[in-house]
């Protein structure tokens, strides 16, 4: 009998596992779907929930739904307000609870009934924007295929946003890469996308840089404007960047930016909010700032009552800092709303902690840029950094995700810093995690992919994206990630032609699989004619310098006449082309008139070298010119066994990701030198450096006598174990030495630590002119 039971109950177990499990496999098909929308919801949102429904639909499935005002269809869509009693005559669904999300802000519910026939997808929204977020939860998780829509009959997700500000900066001037070519449907659906994704505000840039653009299809007033039009056709408030170069102490000039706003602000049928970027750009003391501000606050209420001013402290000194606390603290003005936290602001931490807790503060992360920025890549290889540059596509979900949960605590949201298309998928991650810091990285990649690209390759694109993240994990030689992830994409490539064609999303995507597998076998090339080039060298002894310079020239430039992976490039190149026509992605200053080679030139670098060939070729002219045999091969051993001192010695290039012995790192990665709009002939350790860095040895034979060698630009203040060195040799050119004998008595156990003092009259110039250090070397002696 026991046994009976127990086979019984395992039965009922078993049955119970299938019952859950088919559920969850079900799917409620909404190919028929009706759509119903709360009369309660008012223009101009009504009629953009009905044509983000229709239209997003329609594009991925070629299917029409049909909106109603009633209940005739065996499908609905019905997208209701939470304080809604009734929908056209049937009572909405409500479930009890204090802290509900559809209840709460913006929050919203998703959830499947079947009652009397009837199946009925809820879209409850606490308010119009809540039914907006739960209509872009439904598109990102449907399966949608020709003719075909369905979710999980089992689909009951509610959600409300975390943090309450989430905006994304889209600056219509000549300073971004793609989308100052935009049409103003390119922006409406962008702005919708961003939307539909969880962001709640678009920031423009009305008046800061003012040079013309050939590629605008618009004047800049009347876009600024038609943003803010946008916005309100998508509930989003509308933030403007208001960065002030002028002399505010000078009354006209003063009263002329004041007009310049007014204007502005009486154009706009919807605004929101300003952000004045304290000192960046801009020199003006907050003891102008600030009653300027107030001002404007004054002339902004008379069109928008409840719009809000924001100031950044970017560029701040101490002393205007602790001005701008005094004056808060003391005056506790009620004109200001917030603080916005940005590169080069104090600490976001130490700003809060300063300021009363009626303000409001609000993250400005820089997701737009790898290098010389806000948040660089970590250890970026110095061949990405060369040809990829700063406004590559830049997928990094991982990263950003890690970036924005360490920073919302102190927070109320974000506006992110942006100049261009190629961050898009760091956008989302920023939406989505400030909309829940809990959810699942991957998952919010893999809705990414299902709404962008197609529910069939959803979960093989996101594996893509997490791998092309992978891609820039340490150095590129010997980085077997890189082919795994081009293959990867290779596959997806051939399986989805349609695609390529079309889509600007994935066509960056697959360009930078490529691009990266390029550089990869690019340098891995050129790198060894490089060594065999050096082994030339070794034997100018025997054959006299000049030839074999000669013969040293004529094997490094194979690189040009018998380049490698040209497959490699011709791809790459295609998708960069294809990319300036379906986004307007400008990779090139000549051929798509981008503003200049910082921004997303990565066309125009695509053959940089990665090797030192164009200093060696600068170089042998220099050699050539010297009288004395025995001094032309005296100076051919230096360059060629300049990052090879031999057996006991030690060399590490000051930030080159495979540093060995450096464990000093920048915070904004402007150890990659920006020289001569990046076309420098500099030899490439001396293009990566560290103003102080510091390194760590274990290895030292005590007994030795060792010879610290120090390259770079300017001084030097060395210091070993703590003790400062005096040197022997002390040349301040780029590419001269610096020496320091060590004395053994501070390397009894071996080990070394060597860190940099700060030159005290180096305080207030510029980083450029400031001195660093590039090369490293213990020699032994």
């Amino acid at each position: 009998m026991r046994l009976s039971l127990k086979i019984f109950a395992l039965a009922a177990l078993i049955f119970g596992f299938a019952s859950c499990s088919n559920n969850a496999s079900k799917k409620l098909d909404l190919s028929h779907a009706v759509i119903l929308i709360s009369p309660k919801i008012k223009a101009p949102l009504n009629a953009s929930a009905r044509a983000i429904l229709i239209e997003e639909i329609g594009k991925r499935t070629n299917l029409q739904l049909k909106t109603a005002e009633g209940w005739d269809g065996k499908t609905i869509i019905a997208c209701a307000l939470s304080d809604d009693e009734t929908l056209y005559g049937e009572t909405v669904l409500k479930r009890t609870g204090d802290t509900l999300p559809e209840t709460k802000k913006e929050g919203f519910r998703l959830v499947h009934t079947n009652a009397n026939g009837k199946d009925v997808l809820w879209i409850i929204g606490a308010d119009p924007r809540g039914v907006l977020y739960g209509i872009g939860k439904l598109l990102r998780i449907a399966d949608m295929a020709d003719k075909s829509i369905s979710i999980p009959t089992a689909t009951d997700i509610s959600s409300s946003p975390e943090y309450a500000i989430r905006a994304h900066q889209f600056g219509y001037r000549q300073t971004a890469n793609s989308w100052d070519s935009w049409t103003i449907a390119q922006f409406d659906q962008h702005f919708r996308e961003q939307m539909l994704f969880g962001a709640n505000g678009i920031e423009g840039i009305p008046f800061q840089d003012t040079r013309p653009d050939p590629l605008m299809k618009y004047p800049r007033d009347s876009m600024n404007v038609v943003f803010s039009k946008i916005c309100e056709k998508y509930d989003l408030d509308y933030w403007v960047w208001a960065a002030v170069e002028a002399d505010l102490k000078d009354k006209k000039q003063r009263q002329a930016i004041l007009d310049q706003y007014e204007a502005f602000f009486k154009a706009c049928p919807r605004f929101d909010d300003v952000f004045y970027p304290g000192g960046d750009p801009g020199d003006n003391h907050p003891a102008d700032v600030l009653p300027f501000l107030e001002e404007m606050t004054t002339i902004m209420h008379k069109y928008h009552p409840n719009a809000g001013m924001w100031i950044s402290l970017q560029g701040f000194d101490k002393d205007k800092v602790d001005y701008f606390f005094n004056y808060i603290n003391e005056k506790n003005p009620d004109w200001l709303r917030g603080i916005i936290n940005g590169p080069s602001s104090p600490p976001i931490k130490e700003e809060r902690e300063r300021m009363p807790k009626k303000y409001k503060l609000r993250n400005y992360p820089d997701v737009t840029h790898t290098v010389r920025c806000q948040f660089p890549v970590k250890k970026w290889d110095q061949a990405f950094a060369l040809t990829e540059g700063r406004e590559v596509t830049n997928p990094q979900p991982l990263y950003y995700a890690s970036i924005h949960n360490h920073d919302a605590p102190y927070t109320d949201g974000f506006g992110t810093y942006s100049d261009g298309c190629h961050d898009d998928i760091n956008k989302v991650i920023w939406s989505q995690m400030a909309w829940d810091t809990k959810q699942d990285v991957k998952n919010v990649v893999k809705e990414y992919c299902n709404f962008f690209f197609s529910s069939k390759v959803a979960n093989d694109a996101a594996d893509g994206i997490i791998a092309l993240e992978q891609n820039w994990v340490g150095p590129i030689a010997g980085n077997a990630a890189i082919g795994k992830t081009l293959a990867h994409w290779k596959k997806l490539e051939a399986e989805n032609p349609r695609l390529d064609s079309v889509n600007w999303r994935w066509q960056q995507l697959v360009m930078r699989a490529y691009y990266d597998a390029y550089d990869q076998q690019r340098q891995a090339y050129e790198h060894k004619l490089e060594m065999e080039s050096n082994d030339i060298l070794a034997k100018a002894k025997t054959i006299g310098a000049d030839k074999a310079v000669d013969e040293a020239l004529t094997h490094l430039q194979l690189a040009e006449k018998e380049p490698a992976a040209q497959d490699l490039k011709t791809k790459t190149l295609f998708y960069i082309d294809a990319l300036n026509k379906s986004c307007g992605l400008q990779t090139s200053v000549k051929m798509y008139q981008a503003a200049g080679y910082e921004r997303a030139c990565f066309r125009d670098f695509i053959d940089y070298p990665l090797n030192n060939r164009w200093w060696l070729e600068d170089e042998f002219r220099k050699i050539k010119e010297i009288k004395s045999e025995e001094e032309k091969a005296a100076r051919l051993d230096v360059i060629r066994n300049y990052e090879t001192p031999g057996e006991g010695s030690f060399y590490d290039n000051i930030s080159s990701a495979d540093a060995k012995h450096v464990t000093s790192e920048t915070d904004d990665a402007i150890d990659y030198l920006w020289d001569n709009d990046g076309w420098s002939r500099k030899r490439l350790s001396t293009q990566l450096f560290q103003f102080n860095p510091e390194l760590q040895y274990t290895e030292l034979d005590p007994n030795t006598n060792y010879l610290i060698r120090v390259a770079g630009f300017g001084e030097a203040l060395l210091r070993a174990n703590g003790q400062l060195l005096k040197p022997t040799k002390y040349e301040k050119g780029f590419e001269q030495f610096k020496e320091f004998p060590l004395p053994k008595d501070l390397i009894k156990d071996g080990k070394l630590k060597i860190t940099f003092d700060k030159p005290t009259t180096e305080e207030h110039i510029n980083w450029r002119q400031k001195s660093r250090v590039t090369d490293v070397w213990v020699l032994k002696q």
